[in-house]
């Protein structure tokens, strides 16, 4: 099915040209959306005697969208989710999710302008392409943790796998202090007893040595 491209359309052809795409494409997706007409005699006509218009209107909008990319691109994103202690989701952040989290901060996008290939299902940072139009685009990250301070500490640079190892060995210190106190404390007892003249669990064990 032969189409003309009402503005560039990535991997398929600039605006203007006639390109050949399968019918369902066509019908599903470009037609719908505004990308292209079918490529009849009234429409390549019609598209000649608009050309120079459109082709105006592309240039602001692609100005408008280069400034957005500008203040958008780069821009990191926090996203709070549950998730297992080996940062499995217990769901997936999508599209919708980054656009709704971009907008929330000023950021006006829809999340058929998100490029996505697949759901997010684990903790981390990971990055996204917006398509703010058919050329111009940029990145934005979303930080996917289970709360602010997760998320601080991984835009750091600590993964979670780090931070999980981290918990682990403070948990362990923590134990490990926890012993030499009680350990400590049965020291000073014995300590006190001794100088009251008190017998100790040690003195009376020397002594059941020296009677046997």
């Amino acid at each position: 099915m032969q189409v003309i491209l009402l503005e560039r359309v990535a991997k398929l052809g600039q605006m203007g040209e006639v390109v050949d795409v399968k019918p369902g494409y066509a019908r599903n997706f470009l037609l719908p959306q505004g990308k292209a007409l079918t490529a009849s005699k009234a429409n390549i006509e019609g598209f000649e005697a608009q050309k120079a218009q459109l082709e105006a209107q592309n240039l602001e909008t692609k100005k408008e969208a280069e400034a957005m990319a500008e203040k958008l691109g780069g821009q990191q994103f926090i996203v709070i989710r549950s998730a297992s202690d080996a940062g499995a989701l217990y769901g997936s952040v999508t599209t919708r999710d980054a656009a709704d989290v971009a907008t929330a901060e000023g950021f006006t996008i829809d999340r058929k302008q998100v490029a996505l290939v697949d759901p997010i299902k684990n903790l981390g940072l990971h990055d996204l392409t917006v398509r703010l139009h058919p050329e111009v685009e940029c990145t934005i990250t979303l930080n996917v943790a289970r709360s602010t301070e997760e998320a601080e500490l991984q835009a750091s640079g600590k993964s979670i796998q780090e931070l999980a190892a981290e918990a682990e060995a403070e948990a362990e210190f923590e134990i490990a202090e926890l012993f030499d106190d009680i350990g400590a404390a049965a020291e000073d007892d014995d300590d006190l007893a001794e100088a009251a003249g008190v017998e100790t669990a040690d003195d009376a064990e020397a002594e059941t040595k020296d009677d046997a």
